[in-house]
C-alpha cells in the first residue's frame, strides 16, 4: 500500500511585543497580528488545511495561530504544548512523529531557533531552489516553511520532507 501524501507547515511565531510579565506572555503587536492574518490568507490561497495544529502554549504562539486559523477559514482547535515552547528540534520532530497515520496534515506554531532548525532539519534538498534559498537567509517572525512527506509519520527525520514553499507573512 503507498504512502498517503502528508503536509507539514512549520511556522515561527508573528511580531510579539518586547516585554511582557513575563516571556511566555508577551502579546502580539498589532503588526504581528496583521502579519499572522496575512500568513492565513497565504495558506488558504495554497489550499492548506490542517488536521492537527501542534502550537506552543505561549501567548504569542497560541495568539498567531488564532490569527491564522480565522483569516485562513479554520475551526481547528489547537494542541497547546507547554513544552513546546523550550523544546529543541529534535522534541518538536517527535510531537510530529508521535501523529497516528490517519493525520495527513499539521501545523506546527513555536519559536526560533527550533522553528528554523526543524525546518532546515527537515529539507531534504529536492523542493523548491527559491524556496530553500530564502530558508537559508534567516527564519523571522511569521516566516512559513511548507513542507510535502509521503510516508508514515513515525519515519520522519532529517532530509525527509520536501520544501514545497517558503513565506514570510508581511500585511
Amino acid at each position: 500500500m503507498p504512502a498517503a501524501h502528508r503536509t507539514v507547515v512549520v511556522m515561527r511565531h508573528a511580531q510579539a511585543e518586547p516585554a511582557g510579565t513575563t516571556d511566555f506572555e508577551r502579546a502580539l503587536t498589532a503588526r504581528g497580528r496583521a502579519d499572522a492574518t496575512a500568513a492565513g490568507a497565504w495558506l488558504a490561497s495554497r489550499s492548506v488545511r490542517p488536521d492537527v495544529a501542534l502550537v506552543s502554549a505561549a501567548v504569542r504562539t497560541q495568539e498567531t495561530w488564532a490569527a491564522v486559523a480565522a483569516e485562513a477559514g479554520w475551526s481547528l482547535d489547537p494542541s497547546l504544548d507547554r513544552g513546546l515552547y523550550s523544546a529543541g528540534p529534535d522534541t518538536a520532530l517527535d510531537l510530529v512523529r508521535a501523529l497516528p497515520d490517519d493525520v495527513a496534515s499539521v501545523m506546527m506554531v513555536g519559536h526560533n531557533p527550533t522553528m528554523a532548525y526543524l525546518a532546515s532539519l527537515l529539507d531534504d534538498g529536492d523542493g523548491d531552489p527559491a524556496a530553500a534559498a530564502d530558508l537559508t537567509t534567516g527564519f523571522p517572525t511569521c516566516s512559513l516553511a511548507l513542507f510535502s512527506y509521503d510516508a508514515s509519520w513515525a519515519d520522519l527525520d532529517a532530509g525527509r520532507a520536501r520544501l514545497v514553499a517558503f513565506h514570510v507573512a508581511r500585511a
